[in-house]
Parts: structure tokens; sequence; C-alpha cells
């Protein structure tokens, strides 16, 4: 099984994509980015077309997207939740199964804990999936926390149905 994972935003969308049948593997993540100065339409576009592309380049077989966070500022998970709009978008274009995950259920995949730091959830995504770079943006590895996240959720639902790995 491939898995896209997205971390959504209006300027940078992070992306994280794994697979494998009982280990997981690492096969790529990045960062679309667009300029906080261009106006929301011209961005969403443009991160359409980017995500639209890592589909096309990468075939997932399942796409897992995080939820935007509602905390103090609404703007902002308004902001997020248009991302997250045309993720989706991309993803069900193709007719890719999505499945949705709080940051919450992320961290405490990843890491045992819901209520882990980013610089925990990126130890532990280095970790299991053995990637070395220490370059890799926060986007990015919140996408592959989010893939990984789906991975083993998808896992431990085929093991309890008695399914073959």
């Amino acid at each position: 099984m491939r898995v896209l994972g997205i971390d959504p935003g209006t300027v940078m969308m992070g992306y994280g994509v794994v697979e494998g049948s009982s280990h997981v593997s690492f096969v790529d993540c990045g960062t679309l980015r667009c300029s906080a100065r261009k106006p929301v339409e011209e961005r969403l576009c443009a991160l359409f077309e980017g995500i639209s592309g890592v589909i096309a380049t990468h075939c997932p077989d399942e796409v897992a997207i995080e939820e935007p966070f509602v905390g103090v500022n609404v703007q902002s998970a308004f902001m997020v939740g248009r991302a997250q709009a045309i993720a989706i978008l991309a993803a069900s274009r193709c007719h890719l199964p999505i499945t949705y995950y709080s940051p919450a259920e992320v961290k405490r995949q990843v890491s045992g804990y819901g209520r882990s730091d980013k610089t925990q959830i990126r130890t532990m995504v280095m970790l299991e999936l053995g990637v070395k770079d220490q370059t890799l943006g926060a986007d990015a590895t919140d996408a592959l926390a989010i893939a990984l996240c789906h991975f083993h959720n998808s896992l431990a639902t085929t093991r309890m149905a008695g399914g073959q790995l």
C-alpha cells in the first residue's frame, strides 16, 4: 500500500509518501510553496496543480489529510480548510480513498502521546523511516507523520479483521 499524507496550508502544503505491506518505508516528501503576497485564489490554484502532480508522480493507493486545528485563531483554521478542500478535490479526481486525522490522532499514533511537540514528531518520523536528512521542513515532516498514522491504522484494521498483510 502506498499512502500520500498531506499537511494542508495556503502558503505551504506538505506532502509525504510512504509504502509497504507489513513494514513501512520512505518514498518521498516535500513542500509546495506559494507566495503569501499572491491572492488566495492564485495560491489555491497553484497548490491544486502541485498536489495533482504529486499524485500523478507517486500514484498513491490512499490519501490521508490532516484536519485543521481550530484553536484561538478561527480565521487561520478557515484558511487551512480551503487548502484541505484543494487536497480533497485533487485526490477525489483520481478516485482515491481519503481518510482524515486530527493533529492529536497523528501525534498519538506516531509518538504515543497526543500532545507531542514538533521536535518529538520529527524525531519519531525520522527514526521510523530511517531518514537522516536533517533539512526536511516542518510541513514535509508533518505530512510524513500523517502518512505514517494512516499506514499504521490501516495495518491494525487489517490485522483485526484477520486479513493478510
